[in-house]
Protein backbone atom coordinates (compact mmCIF):
# COMPACT_ATOMS: atom_id res chain seq x y z
CA UNK A 1 0.00 0.00 0.00
CA UNK A 2 2.55 2.45 0.97
CA UNK A 3 4.49 1.60 -2.20
CA UNK A 4 1.30 2.63 -4.26
CA UNK A 5 0.99 5.72 -2.13
CA UNK A 6 4.64 6.59 -3.23
CA UNK A 7 4.05 5.97 -6.73
CA UNK A 8 0.86 8.37 -6.73
CA UNK A 9 2.23 11.12 -4.95
CA UNK A 10 5.42 11.15 -7.62
CA UNK A 11 3.01 11.26 -10.18
CA UNK A 12 1.38 14.12 -8.53
CA UNK A 13 4.21 16.26 -7.59
CA UNK A 14 4.88 16.01 -11.74
CA UNK A 15 1.36 16.43 -11.99
CA UNK A 16 1.81 20.20 -9.98
CA UNK A 17 5.21 20.84 -11.59
CA UNK A 18 3.60 20.61 -14.55
CA UNK A 19 0.27 22.47 -13.94
CA UNK A 20 2.11 25.31 -12.50
CA UNK A 21 2.14 27.72 -14.95
CA UNK A 22 -1.35 27.57 -14.92
CA UNK A 23 -1.93 27.69 -11.82
CA UNK A 24 0.30 30.93 -10.72
CA UNK A 25 -0.77 32.75 -14.30
CA UNK A 26 -4.84 31.27 -13.98
CA UNK A 27 -5.64 35.23 -14.78
CA UNK A 28 -4.22 34.87 -18.32
CA UNK A 29 -5.84 31.65 -19.49
CA UNK A 30 -9.64 33.12 -18.30
CA UNK A 31 -11.79 33.31 -21.18
CA UNK A 32 -12.65 36.81 -22.51
CA UNK A 33 -16.49 37.41 -22.96
CA UNK A 34 -18.06 39.49 -25.83
CA UNK A 35 -22.19 40.45 -25.06
CA UNK A 36 -24.05 41.59 -27.73
CA UNK A 37 -27.39 43.04 -27.10
CA UNK A 38 -29.87 44.37 -29.79
CA UNK A 39 -31.57 47.29 -28.35
CA UNK A 40 -33.56 48.36 -31.10
CA UNK A 41 -33.48 47.39 -34.46
CA UNK A 42 -30.63 46.57 -36.15
CA UNK A 43 -28.86 48.67 -33.03
CA UNK A 44 -26.36 46.91 -30.41
CA UNK A 45 -25.09 47.19 -26.67
CA UNK A 46 -21.15 45.67 -26.95
CA UNK A 47 -20.13 44.60 -23.75
CA UNK A 48 -16.11 43.54 -24.40
CA UNK A 49 -14.24 42.37 -21.29
CA UNK A 50 -10.87 40.82 -21.32
CA UNK A 51 -8.80 39.44 -19.12
CA UNK A 52 -5.89 41.86 -17.08
CA UNK A 53 -3.28 41.45 -14.80
CA UNK A 54 -2.54 45.52 -13.60
CA UNK A 55 -2.71 47.26 -16.73
CA UNK A 56 -1.36 44.45 -18.96
CA UNK A 57 -4.26 43.18 -20.84
CA UNK A 58 -4.69 40.88 -24.22
CA UNK A 59 -4.27 42.34 -27.28
CA UNK A 60 -7.54 41.46 -28.92
CA UNK A 61 -10.26 42.84 -30.44
CA UNK A 62 -14.03 41.99 -31.84
CA UNK A 63 -13.95 42.88 -35.67
CA UNK A 64 -18.00 43.49 -36.52
CA UNK A 65 -19.31 43.40 -40.29
CA UNK A 66 -18.21 46.42 -42.63
CA UNK A 67 -22.21 47.60 -42.31
CA UNK A 68 -21.69 48.20 -39.04
CA UNK A 69 -20.04 51.39 -37.00
CA UNK A 70 -19.71 52.93 -33.78
CA UNK A 71 -22.10 55.29 -32.32
CA UNK A 72 -21.01 57.64 -29.64
CA UNK A 73 -18.05 57.15 -27.61
CA UNK A 74 -16.80 53.85 -26.31
CA UNK A 75 -16.32 53.26 -22.02
CA UNK A 76 -13.16 51.72 -20.62
CA UNK A 77 -12.63 51.14 -17.45
CA UNK A 78 -10.69 48.08 -15.39
CA UNK A 79 -13.09 45.84 -13.46
CA UNK A 80 -12.15 42.77 -11.38
CA UNK A 81 -9.33 41.49 -12.64
CA UNK A 82 -10.32 42.45 -16.44
CA UNK A 83 -10.57 45.61 -18.70
CA UNK A 84 -13.68 46.49 -20.14
CA UNK A 85 -15.05 48.33 -22.80
CA UNK A 86 -19.01 49.28 -23.76
CA UNK A 87 -19.90 51.30 -26.70
CA UNK A 88 -23.00 51.33 -29.01
CA UNK A 89 -22.75 49.70 -32.49
CA UNK A 90 -25.11 50.70 -35.03
CA UNK A 91 -25.56 47.99 -38.35
CA UNK A 92 -28.04 48.56 -41.65
CA UNK A 93 -31.23 46.84 -41.87
CA UNK A 94 -30.60 43.71 -41.50
CA UNK A 95 -28.39 44.08 -38.57
CA UNK A 96 -26.31 41.15 -37.64
CA UNK A 97 -28.25 38.00 -38.77
CA UNK A 98 -26.21 36.01 -41.32
CA UNK A 99 -23.03 38.03 -41.04
CA UNK A 100 -19.64 37.00 -39.54
CA UNK A 101 -18.15 38.21 -36.37
CA UNK A 102 -14.22 37.77 -35.56
CA UNK A 103 -11.89 38.42 -32.57
CA UNK A 104 -8.34 39.64 -34.03
CA UNK A 105 -5.68 38.68 -32.22
CA UNK A 106 -7.17 35.68 -30.77
CA UNK A 107 -4.95 33.35 -32.44
CA UNK A 108 -2.02 34.35 -30.80
CA UNK A 109 -3.38 33.82 -27.40
CA UNK A 110 -4.10 30.43 -25.29
CA UNK A 111 -7.62 31.65 -24.47
CA UNK A 112 -11.23 31.08 -25.61
CA UNK A 113 -13.56 34.07 -25.87
CA UNK A 114 -17.64 33.25 -25.28
CA UNK A 115 -19.55 35.47 -27.00
CA UNK A 116 -23.46 36.35 -26.35
CA UNK A 117 -26.25 37.56 -28.88
CA UNK A 118 -29.54 38.49 -27.68
CA UNK A 119 -31.49 39.76 -30.40
CA UNK A 120 -35.11 41.81 -30.18
CA UNK A 121 -36.94 38.87 -30.49
CA UNK A 122 -35.77 37.24 -27.32
CA UNK A 123 -33.39 35.08 -29.31
CA UNK A 124 -29.84 33.85 -27.18
CA UNK A 125 -27.39 32.98 -29.01
CA UNK A 126 -23.88 31.43 -27.71
CA UNK A 127 -20.45 30.50 -29.07
CA UNK A 128 -17.01 29.55 -27.82
CA UNK A 129 -13.98 30.58 -30.21
CA UNK A 130 -10.89 29.49 -30.07
CA UNK A 131 -7.29 30.53 -31.22
CA UNK A 132 -7.68 28.11 -34.53
CA UNK A 133 -11.64 29.14 -35.11
CA UNK A 134 -11.88 32.91 -34.56
CA UNK A 135 -14.81 34.09 -36.31
CA UNK A 136 -18.71 32.78 -36.48
CA UNK A 137 -21.75 33.31 -38.80
CA UNK A 138 -24.73 34.77 -36.38
CA UNK A 139 -27.22 32.83 -37.06
CA UNK A 140 -31.24 33.76 -35.83
CA UNK A 141 -33.14 31.29 -33.67
CA UNK A 142 -30.83 28.22 -32.99
CA UNK A 143 -32.01 24.61 -33.35
CA UNK A 144 -31.82 22.25 -30.31
CA UNK A 145 -29.09 20.84 -31.54
CA UNK A 146 -27.04 23.26 -31.84
CA UNK A 147 -28.01 24.14 -28.16
CA UNK A 148 -26.80 20.59 -27.24
CA UNK A 149 -23.69 20.75 -28.48
CA UNK A 150 -22.32 24.65 -27.23
CA UNK A 151 -23.83 24.18 -23.85
CA UNK A 152 -22.33 20.47 -23.97
CA UNK A 153 -18.77 21.67 -25.05
CA UNK A 154 -19.27 24.73 -22.77
CA UNK A 155 -19.37 22.49 -19.91
CA UNK A 156 -16.79 19.96 -20.47
CA UNK A 157 -14.22 23.18 -21.29
CA UNK A 158 -15.23 24.61 -18.13
CA UNK A 159 -14.48 21.61 -15.91
CA UNK A 160 -11.29 21.01 -17.97
CA UNK A 161 -9.81 24.27 -17.84
CA UNK A 162 -10.76 25.11 -14.02
CA UNK A 163 -7.79 24.06 -12.49
CA UNK A 164 -9.13 24.80 -9.10
CA UNK A 165 -12.30 22.34 -9.40
CA UNK A 166 -9.70 19.41 -11.00
CA UNK A 167 -7.26 20.07 -7.71
CA UNK A 168 -10.05 19.38 -5.48
CA UNK A 169 -10.99 15.87 -7.47
CA UNK A 170 -7.84 15.04 -7.41
CA UNK A 171 -7.58 15.54 -3.75
CA UNK A 172 -10.56 13.16 -3.46
CA UNK A 173 -8.63 10.97 -5.61
CA UNK A 174 -5.60 10.57 -3.29
CA UNK A 175 -8.10 10.48 -0.52
CA UNK A 176 -10.36 7.77 -1.07
CA UNK A 177 -9.32 4.14 -0.96
CA UNK A 178 -11.59 1.70 -2.62
CA UNK A 179 -13.54 1.47 -5.60
CA UNK A 180 -17.10 1.28 -3.92
CA UNK A 181 -15.93 4.34 -2.05
CA UNK A 182 -14.93 6.73 -4.57
CA UNK A 183 -18.17 6.13 -6.79
CA UNK A 184 -20.04 6.97 -3.88
CA UNK A 185 -17.51 9.64 -3.38
CA UNK A 186 -17.53 11.19 -6.85
CA UNK A 187 -21.76 10.77 -6.78
CA UNK A 188 -22.17 12.48 -4.08
CA UNK A 189 -20.23 15.97 -5.49
CA UNK A 190 -21.87 15.47 -8.69
CA UNK A 191 -25.12 15.33 -6.88
CA UNK A 192 -24.35 18.74 -4.74
CA UNK A 193 -22.80 20.46 -7.32
CA UNK A 194 -25.61 19.58 -10.04
CA UNK A 195 -27.99 21.08 -7.01
CA UNK A 196 -26.77 24.87 -6.61
CA UNK A 197 -25.74 24.91 -10.45
CA UNK A 198 -29.43 24.83 -11.55
CA UNK A 199 -30.73 26.99 -7.96
CA UNK A 200 -28.65 29.66 -8.97
CA UNK A 201 -29.04 29.26 -12.69
CA UNK A 202 -32.86 29.59 -12.26
CA UNK A 203 -32.25 32.38 -10.05
CA UNK A 204 -33.72 30.59 -6.68
CA UNK A 205 -30.78 31.58 -4.88
CA UNK A 206 -28.37 34.46 -5.19
CA UNK A 207 -24.91 34.76 -3.81
CA UNK A 208 -21.74 36.56 -4.84
CA UNK A 209 -19.05 35.17 -6.93
CA UNK A 210 -16.06 36.36 -5.17
CA UNK A 211 -16.57 34.69 -1.81
CA UNK A 212 -17.58 31.25 -3.52
CA UNK A 213 -14.33 30.95 -5.03
CA UNK A 214 -12.42 31.98 -1.94
CA UNK A 215 -14.46 29.27 -0.50
CA UNK A 216 -13.32 26.81 -3.33
CA UNK A 217 -9.98 27.12 -2.98
CA UNK A 218 -10.44 26.99 0.63
CA UNK A 219 -12.19 23.65 0.09
CA UNK A 220 -8.72 22.11 -1.95
CA UNK A 221 -6.39 24.03 1.30
CA UNK A 222 -9.11 21.44 4.14
CA UNK A 223 -8.25 18.47 1.88
CA UNK A 224 -5.08 18.90 1.72
CA UNK A 225 -4.86 19.17 5.60
CA UNK A 226 -6.94 15.69 5.78
CA UNK A 227 -4.25 14.33 3.27
CA UNK A 228 -1.45 15.15 6.04
CA UNK A 229 -3.34 13.57 8.69
CA UNK A 230 -4.01 10.47 6.62
CA UNK A 231 -0.06 10.24 6.18
CA UNK A 232 0.11 10.42 9.84
CA UNK A 233 -2.40 7.91 10.31
CA UNK A 234 -5.33 10.09 12.07
CA UNK A 235 -8.43 9.64 10.93
CA UNK A 236 -11.08 12.34 10.23
CA UNK A 237 -14.40 12.94 8.38
CA UNK A 238 -12.40 13.52 4.95
CA UNK A 239 -11.09 9.89 5.31
CA UNK A 240 -13.90 7.83 7.28
CA UNK A 241 -16.54 9.17 4.88
CA UNK A 242 -15.16 11.26 2.16
CA UNK A 243 -18.51 11.36 0.27
CA UNK A 244 -20.36 13.30 3.08
CA UNK A 245 -17.20 16.24 2.66
CA UNK A 246 -17.20 15.54 -1.07
CA UNK A 247 -21.12 16.55 -0.66
CA UNK A 248 -20.66 19.72 1.01
CA UNK A 249 -18.02 20.88 -0.98
CA UNK A 250 -19.56 20.08 -4.15
CA UNK A 251 -22.43 22.58 -3.05
CA UNK A 252 -20.04 25.63 -3.25
CA UNK A 253 -18.44 24.04 -6.74
CA UNK A 254 -21.76 23.94 -8.06
CA UNK A 255 -21.67 28.11 -7.61
CA UNK A 256 -19.26 28.28 -8.78
CA UNK A 257 -19.89 26.59 -11.84
CA UNK A 258 -23.21 28.96 -12.22
CA UNK A 259 -21.42 31.69 -12.10
CA UNK A 260 -19.63 30.81 -15.04
CA UNK A 261 -23.08 29.62 -16.93
CA UNK A 262 -24.06 33.30 -15.97
CA UNK A 263 -21.32 35.01 -17.38
CA UNK A 264 -22.48 32.95 -21.13
CA UNK A 265 -26.33 33.00 -20.28
CA UNK A 266 -28.99 30.57 -21.45
CA UNK A 267 -31.03 30.56 -25.00
CA UNK A 268 -34.77 31.78 -23.43
CA UNK A 269 -36.67 29.32 -25.79
CA UNK A 270 -34.34 26.43 -24.65
CA UNK A 271 -32.84 26.78 -20.89
CA UNK A 272 -34.29 23.59 -19.19
CA UNK A 273 -32.46 21.90 -22.38
CA UNK A 274 -29.02 24.20 -21.79
CA UNK A 275 -28.94 23.94 -18.20
CA UNK A 276 -29.30 20.43 -18.47
CA UNK A 277 -26.39 19.63 -21.48
CA UNK A 278 -23.93 22.47 -19.52
CA UNK A 279 -24.37 19.67 -16.23
CA UNK A 280 -23.63 17.20 -18.60
CA UNK A 281 -20.88 18.13 -20.48
CA UNK A 282 -19.32 18.98 -16.57
CA UNK A 283 -19.66 15.76 -15.78
CA UNK A 284 -18.09 14.18 -18.83
CA UNK A 285 -15.05 17.03 -18.17
CA UNK A 286 -15.10 15.31 -14.88
CA UNK A 287 -15.20 11.86 -15.74
CA UNK A 288 -12.59 11.83 -18.79
CA UNK A 289 -10.34 13.78 -15.86
CA UNK A 290 -10.33 10.68 -13.17
CA UNK A 291 -10.53 8.14 -16.32
CA UNK A 292 -7.38 9.68 -17.18
CA UNK A 293 -5.81 10.22 -13.75
CA UNK A 294 -6.71 6.34 -12.89
CA UNK A 295 -5.31 5.12 -16.18
CA UNK A 296 -1.86 7.60 -15.72
CA UNK A 297 -1.72 6.09 -12.08
CA UNK A 298 -1.99 2.56 -13.45
CA UNK A 299 0.72 3.08 -15.68
CA UNK A 300 2.63 4.81 -13.74
CA UNK A 301 3.36 1.85 -10.93
CA UNK A 302 3.73 -0.77 -13.31
CA UNK A 303 7.06 1.33 -15.21
CA UNK A 304 8.59 3.22 -12.46
CA UNK A 305 10.05 1.73 -8.80
CA UNK A 306 11.08 4.81 -7.67
CA UNK A 307 10.08 5.69 -4.33
CA UNK A 308 11.55 7.97 -2.49
CA UNK A 309 10.04 8.36 1.34
CA UNK A 310 9.77 12.46 0.85
CA UNK A 311 7.14 12.49 -1.48
CA UNK A 312 3.62 12.14 0.35
CA UNK A 313 4.58 14.88 2.37
CA UNK A 314 5.85 17.24 -0.23
CA UNK A 315 2.99 16.56 -2.76
CA UNK A 316 0.93 17.94 -0.12
CA UNK A 317 2.49 20.79 0.72
CA UNK A 318 2.25 21.95 -3.28
CA UNK A 319 -1.18 21.10 -2.99
CA UNK A 320 -1.81 23.11 0.19
CA UNK A 321 0.51 25.72 -0.64
CA UNK A 322 -1.03 26.50 -4.32
CA UNK A 323 -4.82 26.52 -2.59
CA UNK A 324 -3.61 28.69 0.08
CA UNK A 325 -2.13 31.03 -2.79
CA UNK A 326 -5.53 31.15 -3.85
CA UNK A 327 -7.50 31.54 -0.97
CA UNK A 328 -5.36 34.82 -0.30
CA UNK A 329 -5.55 36.24 -3.84
CA UNK A 330 -9.25 35.52 -3.93
CA UNK A 331 -9.81 37.03 -0.76
CA UNK A 332 -7.88 40.10 -1.53
CA UNK A 333 -10.13 40.45 -4.65
CA UNK A 334 -13.22 41.00 -2.99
Amino acid sequence: MRSSLNRINLLLVWLVCLLSPAITHAHESRPAYLEVTEIQQAIYDITWRRPARGDRVLAMQPVFPENCAVKGNVADYFSSGAHVSRWTLACQENGLVDQTIAIDGLAQTITDVLVRIQLLDGTTRTQILKPNATSFVVHGNPDSWQVIADYFVLGVEHILGGIDHLLFVLCLLLIVKGNWLLVKTITAFTIAHSITLAMATLGFVKVPQAPIEAMIALSILFLAVELVKQQQGESDIAIRAPWIVAFIFGLLHGFGFAGALAEVGLPQGDIPLALLMFNVGVEAGQLLFIATMIMIIQLWKRTTSLEPAWLPRVTVYAIGSTASFWVIERTMSF
